[in-house]
This record gives C-alpha cells, sequence and structure tokens, in this order.
C-alpha cells in the first residue's frame, strides 16, 4: 500500500520540477524579449528579428534576420557579433550548418514542371539545377555534369544575369527537344533559334528563386533539400548525390 507520505513526497517532487521548467521557460521569454527590445532600441538600421535562440554555447544567443542571416549577442542584447560559431571539440562549423539547414529546400516543393528534364543511365538518383545561359560558372559546371551518369537533372531556366538572358532561356525553352538546345547552347557556344511559346515558366522561376533567395547561378539542390551555390566539380556533385540518396 502506498503509503500518504511516499505520495506526498513523489507529488512534491513533481510539483518542483514543474516549477523549475515554468521557471526556465518564463527565463528564456523574458531573454527572448529583452534581447528583440534593446537590439531594435540599439541598432534601428537591424532588419527585424525574425528569431531568436540558445546556441551550445553558455550565455550566447542566436539572431536570426532576413531570412537566413545570422547574427550573435548576449542575454540582453549589450554586443552583437557577426561571424562564425566553431565547435573546437567537434571540429564544426555551427553557423555553416544552421545556415545550410535554414537554405534547404524540400525537392517536393520545386514545381518541376517549370523545369526541363535531362536523364542519364537509370536516372535513379536526382537533382535539380537553377542557370543563366549567360553565366561562365554554368558553362564550366555543364562540362563537368557531363561526367555524371544514373541522374536525373531538373534544369530550371533562371534569366537573372543579362537583359538577352530572357530570349536565350526563352529560346530553349520552346525548342523542339530543351535538353539538345541547352547542351548546345551551354557546351557549343551555339544559340537555339528563337521559337513562339507560352515562356511564363521563366518569370516564375524567378520568383520563385526570390522566395526562396535564390541569389546565383548555377544553384543545385539535392534529395535530401541540400543547396549548394556556385561551380562544383563532378566528384562533389557525386559526393552530395550519394549522401542525399543515403537519407
Amino acid at each position: 500500500m502506498t503509503s500518504l507520505f511516499s505520495f506526498t513526497h513523489r507529488t512534491g517532487i513533481a510539483a518542483f520540477g514543474l516549477a523549475l521548467t515554468l521557471l526556465a521557460g518564463t527565463s528564456a521569454t523574458a531573454q527572448e524579449a529583452a534581447i528583440r527590445k534593446n537590439l531594435s532600441e540599439r541598432l534601428p538600421t537591424l532588419p527585424k528579428i525574425e528569431e531568436v535562440s540558445k546556441t551550445p554555447m553558455s550565455g550566447l544567443f542566436e539572431v536570426r534576420v532576413n531570412g537566413n542571416d545570422l547574427f550573435y549577442t548576449d542575454a540582453d542584447g549589450s554586443f552583437l557579433i557577426q561571424g562564425s560559431l566553431i565547435d573546437t571539440k567537434a571540429k564544426k562549423n555551427l553557423t555553416e550548418e544552421r545556415t545550410e539547414k535554414l537554405n534547404a529546400v524540400a525537392f517536393d516543393a520545386l514545381p518541376l514542371k517549370d523545369a526541363f528534364t535531362i536523364v542519364r543511365g537509370n536516372g535513379k538518383r536526382k537533382m535539380a539545377v537553377f542557370e543563366d545561359p549567360n553565366c561562365g560558372y554554368c558553362k564550366r559546371f555543364e562540362r563537368d555534369l557531363q561526367k555524371v551518369t544514373d541522374v536525373t537533372i531538373h534544369l530550371f531556366l533562371f534569366p537573372i544575369l543579362s537583359p538577352d538572358s530572357t530570349e536565350k532561356s526563352k529560346a530553349v525553352w520552346c525548342a523542339k527537344d530543351k535538353a539538345k538546345a541547352w547542351a548546345d547552347m551551354m557546351l557549343r557556344d551555339k544559340n537555339a533559334t528563337a521559337g513562339s511559346c507560352d515562356t511564363s515558366s521563366l518569370a516564375r522561376n524567378v520568383e520563385f528563386g526570390k522566395k526562396y533567395r535564390i541569389t546565383g547561378t548555377p544553384t543545385m539542390i539535392f534529395a535530401d533539400g541540400t543547396r549548394v551555390p556556385g561551380a562544383i566539380n563532378a566528384q562533389q556533385v557525386e559526393k552530395y548525390l550519394t549522401e542525399a540518396k543515403a537519407q
């Protein structure tokens, strides 16, 4: 039989634990409020704070603004730090890892109807690429990408670099064989003949890029949501494809 003392003792411990949890929650809320208030008042040019969260470093808080821009501050917003937070024991760049997570784009969120598809080999692995036809780095990337097989590539035409990027993109999109027209343009400097078709997908691609802060080309998105900006070589593409498949 459970004694009254035993019941009262356990109840008291549980109540004490609940009180500590509530106190910790209240303290964290107060700290966040103080950080938001003080930084906004002291740094009026700082963009609107979207999130405040604790970091693994005692007394240091992450402040997220402008979607994915990260700063660090103390518990009352007296100091603001811009830079990378490194875990020296684990040898990890925590800022880089956090930014990668924030930049991730769910593969099923991609509007694949606004891309054309290139299949190589069995096509089992998947990736998406945003490219501008006037992008020199994209042309280098395309040459390296020829070495990657057993992949399905969803190519989003992303005309953002120069005035005629849109016209060149329209010509590719309206071509009977989009993949061939693209390869001719990027690998052989042979522009596609202008055609006539619905090219509203190009504007939607640019809007999608604005929403997800895709600001440069090439930008790759892999099946696990990992986003990689900038031209990488075939070996690096293989690495990301393998890691995405393992998820």
